[in-house]
Parts: C-alpha cells; structure tokens; sequence
C-alpha cells in the first residue's frame, strides 16, 4: 500500500505546530507529514510528493496560497489532491476566490485541531 501523505503550508510557526499536532495521530496508521513555510516550497513539494491532502495557508511570502491552488489544480492538472484553504480572511468573497482556484475545502482561522483532525481522516479514508 502506498503511504498517504498531508502536506501542511503555513508560514506562521505557531500555526505550523497546532496543524502538526492535529494529524499525527494518523502517523500510527502510515501517514506521512511534510509541511513547508512558503507558497514555493509548498508547489514543488507537491510536484515531488504528490500528497494526498493539502492544508494551505493564502497569505504567504514567495506566492500565495491562492496562487499554489491555482497551479496545482489548474496547471499541473492534479486535480485528485484535496487542497483544504486556511485563512484569517472569511468573508464570502475570499471564500469565492479560493473556491474559484480549485480549493476543496475553505477553513477560517482560528480552527479547531479536531476539526483538522476529522477533515484529514475523512479526505485519507480512515
């Protein structure tokens, strides 16, 4: 069985440990965490790994969330990797934008780690 992997983007430490913590339990059941600080590393990461969730953050430095959703599902064509978008914003508009990319799902900050938890085990099938 191949190994199922989430990719966690977030530029902000503090956000990038609570996403962490919330999937782990999952590392028991051969799920692999990677995480990147920035919209760049995030893109070629995915390109690499090809994981099977994403949690990413829009406002980044190098290129904005957005910006990756938008290129992984409509450049790259992958559209079989679910991209769950994490902002501070969570108006309707920013919502549209994300949704617009190609986002899967949409999540206001502050988020519950559960919430992170029971999303990642629902996308991996667990």
């Amino acid at each position: 069985m191949t190994t199922q992997k989430i990719l966690i983007v977030d530029d902000e430490p503090n956000i990038l440990i609570l996403l962490e913590q919330a999937p782990e339990a999952l590392e028991d059941e051969g799920v692999e965490l990677i995480t990147a600080r920035n919209g760049e590393e995030a893109l070629e990461i995915i390109k690499t790994e090809k994981p099977n969730l994403v949690f990413l953050d829009v406002m980044m430095p190098k290129m904005s969330g957005l910006e990756v959703c938008h290129a992984v599902k409509h450049e790259l064509q992958m559209i079989d990797i679910y991209i769950v978008m994490l902002t501070a914003k969570g108006q309707e508009f920013d919502k549209q934008k994300g949704i617009d990319v190609g986002a899967d799902l949409y999540l206001t900050k502050p988020f519950r780690p559960k919430e992170v938890l029971e999303k990642s085990m629902q996308v991996l099938g667990f």
